[in-house]
């Protein structure tokens, strides 16, 4: 399975597949299968990223972001080739960033995506690496569950807007089209319902936004700013 055309689409869209990802003086070992070392690692990363002691909003952060990695690798795989890549044997580096923070030798295509690409995703991604992940981040950092499920939620979201916009603005509005199919029937899996809403584009066939019913705590760095599908932002003014 060939996966080096999803790179054109976007930084979180690209793996590294290659034999020897190691850069010069970086040794293989730093590419942490997705258990609990790669976890801690990369919540003390991304805390010190952000200038944070408050490790709910490291993990969340964190969580959201690799998220928003195996999530955007499967939508774009599946609607641009038809396939989803077996991610039983990814690698992660807690200390990059995308596209070099993830490697998957040898990629398999996972069986039945042509038929059923939202219920691969579902099952073999959302109940897979993403639920192993999501029941790690919790043992590590007590950090509520469904704020988790909604990040992922929100990161496909984000996947979405830039592969719609990227199938548009190539003349492939029928890819456009299937994205958008297929991340709402991902986003009606039971796991992310009800954590957040797609409120229609501003012009026909655009992408949708997102806006969300949880919070990923962001707002609590300084100086407190919002993500743009930010529960906050969106809130209904208060009655006097």
């Amino acid at each position: 399975m060939r996966l080096t055309g999803l790179a054109a689409v976007g930084p979180f869209f690209a793996l590294r597949t290659e034999e020897a990802p190691e850069a010069p003086g970086e040794a293989p070992g730093e590419y942490l299968p997705l258990g609990e070392e790669a976890v801690r690692a990369r919540v003390e990363t991304v805390a010190g990223r952000l200038g944070t002691e408050d490790r709910r909003v490291a993990a969340s952060v964190a969580y959201q972001g690799i998220a928003g990695r195996l999530l955007s690798v499967a939508l774009g795989s599946a609607v641009l080739a038809g396939e989803v890549p077996d991610l039983g044997r990814l690698r992660w580096h807690p200390a990059r960033t995308a596209p070099d923070d993830l490697w998957l030798p040898g990629p398999t295509a996972l069986p039945g995506a042509a038929g059923d690409p939202a219920g691969v995703i579902r099952e073999h991604v959302l109940r897979g690496p993403l639920a192993d992940l999501h029941a790690l981040t919790r043992t590590v950092v007590p950090v509520s569950g469904r704020l988790l499920w909604g990040n992922a939620a929100s990161s496909l979201a984000g996947s979405l807007r830039v592969l719609h916009a990227w199938c548009r603005d190539r003349g492939r509005p029928q890819d456009a089209a299937r994205a958008l199919d297929l991340a709402r029937a991902v986003l009606a899996d039971p796991l992310l319902h009800g954590t957040g809403t797609l409120v229609p584009g501003p012009a026909p066939r655009s992408a949708p936004s997102f806006v969300r019913s949880t919070c990923c705590l962001y707002y609590r760095v300084l100086p407190g700013g919002m993500c743009g599908d930010c529960v906050l932002r969106h809130a209904p003014p208060r009655v006097r």
